[in-house]
Formats: structure tokens, sequence, C-alpha cells
């Protein structure tokens, strides 16, 4: 088929590569303009033109799909369908409507749960015990259009956003070439309406931890937000990021370390700390980070 592929972050570049390896004509990709990044603040492409780039593919970024120009240099590329992942851009209904076959939506949850900005992120801080992807058919509302293929993985217990991340990234890239393989015989399903819910974008100021909530709240935070904000707590003028956990056991005071491989108390249960990662240091297993900080048992955080 000839596509349109729109994409920018690292989540969309094995859909990138999965279409190309199926022999699909890729006629442009559209993915958000360079940003400034580093400590130069250079504009930086993003993973999806980068990636382009190298396989000498049309990249297009505009700031905007919202012109007449944009819309007809769009439609003027022809395409049998276009596939889109993780874009960043609303689509207006002149780009909805322009491909031949419509717009194919690669989305990391199962519809209709988890619509929205952050569905990988807020799978694991609701304690979901699955999630998946779906090819949807998109349409003007958020996430609402009908499900042309779903599928389905459990959520590890220590599972992080980062992890699950990165499976569902090459589920997706396996989902899509399926569902263009057989889009003739797929059958579009409409989303039900009960089990609808919106993943919000992740704030920053959910991402403090407060020790008097129950354990597994604050593990899922923790593996929720990891890598990134990444869940944190400030000790003694020094930002701590907890970037994975258990459950532990034991009790305590809110914040009381029980023991000498980071089981922090919580307001009921505990959680043990796995990987963390001091201001202006990279991520460390516990043991490592332990070495550098003294954190030792009944010490209050």
């Amino acid at each position: 088929m000839r596509l349109i592929f729109m994409g920018t972050p690292e989540f969309s570049v094995p859909a990138l590569d999965a279409l190309v390896a199926a022999g699909h004509e890729i006629a442009a990709v559209y993915c958000q303009p360079p940003r400034p990044a580093g400590r130069g603040k250079k504009d930086r492409p993003s993973p999806v033109q980068a990636r382009a780039e190298a396989l000498r593919l049309r990249v297009r970024h505009p700031v905007s799909l919202k012109g007449a120009d944009e819309q007809a240099a769009f439609a003027a590329l022809e395409a049998d369908a276009a596939v889109i992942v993780a874009y960043g851009l609303i689509l207006p209904q002149a780009i909805l409507d322009s491909p031949r076959q419509g717009c194919l939506n690669i989305h990391a949850s199962l519809l209709p749960r988890w619509r929205g900005a952050a569905p990988i992120h807020r799978a694991i801080m609701a304690g979901d015990d699955k999630t998946g992807v779906c090819i949807m058919q998109m349409e003007a509302g958020l996430d609402t259009g009908p499900v042309l293929l779903r599928r389905e993985t459990p959520i590890g217990v220590e599972e992080t956003t980062g992890a699950l991340h990165d499976r569902l990234s090459r589920m997706g890239a396996d989902a899509i070439t399926e569902a263009l393989a057989r889009l003739k015989d797929l059958t579009p399903e409409p989303q039900p309406e009960d089990g609808v819910t919106y993943a919000d974008k992740i704030d920053k100021a959910e991402a403090r931890i407060d020790w008097t909530r129950p354990a597994e709240k604050i593990d899922r935070q923790i593996r929720g937000l990891s890598p990134f904000p990444g869940a944190w707590i400030d000790h003694d003028g020094t930002r701590i990021k907890f970037l994975a956990s258990r459950i532990g056991t034991g009790s305590g005071a809110p914040g009381e370390v029980l023991d000498d491989a980071l089981t922090i108390a919580c307001g009921t249960g505990a959680i043990r700390a796995l990987r963390l990662q001091k201001a202006g240091r990279g991520p460390q297993a516990t043991a490592d980070f332990l070495r550098g900080i003294a954190l030792t048992r009944g010490t209050r955080l």
C-alpha cells in the first residue's frame, strides 16, 4: 500500500520500521518539528524524523495541519491510508478524509479504557492487570473510532511504564502490519459506551511521593512514573527519584526506613525500592545507591 506515516517519539519508530520491512511504500513521514534539547539547546530532530531520514524517506514537520496549503499537500500524496502513532497534532477532518482507506491509529490501551494522552502511565498507576494495543479507525473524537484489531497483554507486577512502553511499541508494530494485510477482511467494531476512561496527561505535581498513602498506591505511582517524570522525595535538600519498586513487608511510621535494603513504611504496608536516582546522577540499583547516601534503618524520609 501507499502510506503516509505520522508519528514523533521513540514509541512510533518500530511501527515505521515494520511498515518499511513489510514492503509498503511510504509516501511521506509526518512528525513534530525539531525541538531545542541538550545543554546547548540546539534543535534536535524527533526519533521518528531521525529514523525516517536514515531510511531516506521524505519528512515533513508542519506546525499545524489546519491550513488549506498543508491539507492540499497532504491530499496530493494520494495515499491509500495513513498510519498514526503518537503524532502529537490534532488531525482536521480534511486530513482524516483524504486517504482512500482512511487513517489508522495505533493506540496503547484496550479501548475504550484509557483514551487520551498517557494510557501506559495510567494503566499502571490505576493497578490494571492487563493492557494492550488497538488498531483504530480515526474519527474526529478523542480516540473514539471503531476498532479493527486488538491485542492484549498482562502487566507485570513489577513492570514500569518504560518497560511496558517498549513492549507495547513492538506489539503495535506487529498489529499494524497484520491489520493492513487483513484490511479487507476486518470488521470495524464500534467502541462500547460502558468502560470509557480518560488518560489525562501526567502532571508533575503527581510525582511527589506521600508516604501516608497505602503501599500499593505508592508502588504503582513509582512504577507508573518511571522513567519520566519519576516519583520523587526531597531528603535533606536532595531530590531522590524512585524508579522501580515492589511491595515489601513490615510496618512503621510513614516514610520510615525499615531495613538495610531500603524497605520503607507507608500509610499501610511497605514498599521496597529497587532503583533510584539522585539529582545530577544516573539511575542506580538500591545497593549501589546506598553506598553514596546514608539511608539507614530508622531514617525518616
